[in-house]
């Protein structure tokens, strides 16, 4: 799908990387899409399988042609539900139109924060 971090969140608010306009925002607000300003393409997906979730344990905080700067809250996700619910917190964020970009650095592991940078992308 292309280049890919994943982060296991420490508490439910899933948050801009970067300033970008939301694309477009699931209903079931399991998964965010960003368009940054040199036009990289983000898929934010929080947890694995949490579509089955249908919304439950979700609250959106953007919609759909929103602005966001980094840092901005996207979504509320509650972690003990989705835990409860069987499936794994883990939150991708994947640059899917990589095949523009002449590279995309991923953080190597580690703890990261809301300041942590964990990819960057280069356009000739």
């Amino acid at each position: 799908m292309g280049a890919t971090v994943a982060v296991v969140p420490s508490d439910g608010r899933i948050l801009a990387p970067c300033d970008a306009t939301v694309s477009s925002i699931y209903d079931t607000g399991h998964a965010v899409c960003l368009t940054t300003e040199t036009g990289g393409e983000l898929l934010i997906h929080i947890g694995i399988d949490t579509v089955r979730m249908e919304g439950k344990g979700f609250t959106k905080k953007v919609s759909d042609g929103d602005q966001v700067k980094a840092g901005d809250v996207l979504v509320e996700a509650d972690l003990d539900a989705i835990r409860e619910a069987g499936y794994d917190t883990a939150t991708m964020m994947i640059l899917t139109n990589a095949d523009d970009y002449d590279s995309a650095k991923k953080a190597g592991p580690g703890q990261v924060d809301a300041s942590s940078v964990v990819m960057k992308i280069k356009k000739a």
